[in-house]
């Protein structure tokens, strides 16, 4: 019977333990609350597990569950290991397409750190790096429902990629049966900016659309968010992997969001 062993069971590691269990897997999570890094039993879990996926970001101190747990994890008899990590750490492109070929930001030491350390762990690590992850109870439906929603007065020309968590479930377990370990962007087809996505919520609610703010205006992180622009090719994701994605774009994506949360 096959057994996932995840580390961090947040909102995509959730989605994902959901479907798999439903198929009739084995699925045990780590979170502060119900099994802590430091548990003893961790140790067990990884002797037993036939699939390992961290969704663990890092900290400044490093990786955590490397830190941890990295010696057993080098040794583990598990047949697959992933980790989910970021399409930040390629920092900005002016806006070009990028591929996994792409070369790395510095200035995202921990984020880079991280994902060279997973790489480099055992021979066959699949890192999934990730754009803005977005599905039911997560989007920008919801920020315009809670009045967080914004719109930023940046250039036209500045888009961002973006994923549906379901898309983002369907490579994963795509990767169990087909690709070679390695390096994969999960990414829809069509990088749009963030005042478009707010702005096809709010017409998907009948909301009126957020005042524009200006960048200054937002807090360090998200103006360095607001400092990169790029677009994430994932060729490898339909080449390698034969995944054909649900939500290609944002419309379909908040679309589904929509129905699933109404339904």
């Amino acid at each position: 019977m096959p057994h996932l062993l995840i580390f961090g069971l947040g909102y995509t590691a959730s989605r994902l333990a959901a479907v798999l269990r439903a198929c009739g897997w084995t699925v045990t999570g780590t979170s502060r609350a119900a099994l802590p890094l430091d548990d003893p039993r961790i140790v067990a879990e990884i002797a037993h597990a036939t699939h390992i996926l961290s969704s663990v970001p890092p900290t400044g101190d490093g990786d955590p569950v490397l830190a941890s747990h990295g010696g057993a994890l080098r040794v583990a008899p598990a047949t697959w290991v992933g980790y989910l990590s970021s399409t930040g750490v390629y920092g900005d492109s002016d806006g070009a397409w990028i591929d996994e070929s792409a070369a790395l930001d510095g200035r995202r030491d921990a984020r880079v750190a991280a994902d060279l350390a997973w790489q480099a762990l055992r021979g066959d690590v699949r890192v999934f790096r990730l754009p803005g992850i977005y599905g039911p109870g997560r989007s920008a439906l919801d920020r315009v429902r809670t009045g967080t929603a914004h719109r930023v007065a940046a250039p036209e020309a500045q888009v961002f990629s973006r994923i549906h968590v379901d898309d983002i479930v369907a490579g994963i377990i795509a990767s169990f049966e087909r690709g070679a370990p390695g390096i994969y962007n999960l990414a829809d087809a069509a990088p749009a900016s963030g005042n478009a996505v707010t702005e096809f919520a709010c017409d998907l609610l009948g909301a009126p659309y957020p005042p524009l703010l200006p960048v200054t205006s937002l807090s360090p992180m998200a103006q360095g968010f607001y400092a990169a622009n790029r677009r994430v090719a994932a060729t490898k994701m339909t080449r390698d992997l034969g995944v054909r994605l649900s939500y290609p774009d944002f419309r379909s994506g908040l679309r589904a969001c929509l129905a699933e949360e109404t339904a």
